[in-house]
């Protein structure tokens, strides 16, 4: 599975953006895609996450209510829409998908994830 991740840029705190992330290739084997965010020197954070089957989804407290994840599968593409960005929300962002179907803690975890995209960068400015 190859995962491209895009949609990040320059915002002023408020703003909203939306990050895209396409999967292609073995997509079938895809049951639950992640997003995370890093920055220079920290850990990467588990952000949201959503299931293609279900639509079941999770957040990350921080971000809960100002960001929403959805996913079409039919375009193979999970999307996060975040609104109401915080400089604490500046970071790389990455996707991430995982082949076997769980939930719970267990998605907040970088290792639970199989593929991972190449990132993209949001910075919000105060």
């Amino acid at each position: 599975v190859q995962l491209q991740a895009s949609g990040g840029g320059l915002v002023q705190a408020g703003d909203s953006l939306r990050l895209s992330c396409a999967a292609s290739g073995r997509t079938f084997s895809s049951s639950v895609m992640g997003w995370f965010r890093q920055n220079p020197g920290k850990e990467r954070e588990f952000v949201s996450a959503i299931s293609w089957s279900g639509g079941n989804t999770d957040y990350t407290d921080s971000v809960r209510g100002r960001f929403t994840i959805s996913a079409d599968n039919a375009k193979n593409t999970v999307y996060l829409q975040m609104n109401s960005l915080k400089p604490e929300d500046t970071a790389v962002y990455y996707c991430a998908t995982r082949r076997l179907m769980a939930w719970g803690p267990i998605l907040k975890r970088v290792s639970s994830y199989d593929y991972w995209g190449q990132g993209t960068l949001v910075t919000v400015s105060s």
